[in-house]
């Protein structure tokens, strides 16, 4: 997992691995708070991102998830939400695989999460022995989030 904000790219890109910074030159250079929400397409299957907007909810109200082909990158672009994270190593089974159609794996549980905030500017890395849980709401009340999710195939 990677924590990072999107203006401090030019400070810490030669930490990043190439394949993350694709994915994060595309978000430094997009107009995100006009586009619709959905799929757009930055290298056709191999680098995408997905438009989202949506209300974030309590924690329990989410379903932790990992990844086979595919790591995320998860910005922020407005509103706040938590995150939550664990190597995939401390989790049990799976108890939903959309692993074939969806590259998706569902989790009852994750042991050992920890909570990561994400502001309006910030993104997460997560790869595929990364569990996380998004969409959390930082408080007790929900707030709009906008996020883009770009998807890197390994």
């Amino acid at each position: 997992m990677i924590f990072g904000r999107l203006d401090n790219l030019d400070l810490e890109k030669a930490t990043m691995p190439e394949a993350v910074l694709e994915g994060l030159r595309f978000l430094s250079q997009a107009d995100l708070a006009s586009a619709p929400e959905g799929r757009i397409d930055i290298d056709g299957d191999r680098i995408f991102a997905t438009v989202q907007d949506y209300v974030t909810r309590p924690t329990e109200a989410n379903r932790p998830e990992s990844h086979l082909r595919y790591f995320d990158i998860q910005y922020v672009v407005s509103g706040r939400e938590v995150i939550g994270f664990a190597p995939l190593s401390t989790t049990g089974e799976a108890v939903e695989d959309l692993s074939e159609e969806r590259d998706l794996l569902f989790y009852e549980t994750m042991a050992d999460e920890t909570p990561l905030t994400l502001s309006a500017g910030s993104f997460a890395v997560f790869y595929p022995w990364d569990v996380h849980r998004p969409c959390c709401a930082v408080s007790e009340t929900g707030e709009p989030v906008r996020k883009v999710v770009v998807k890197i195939r390994l």
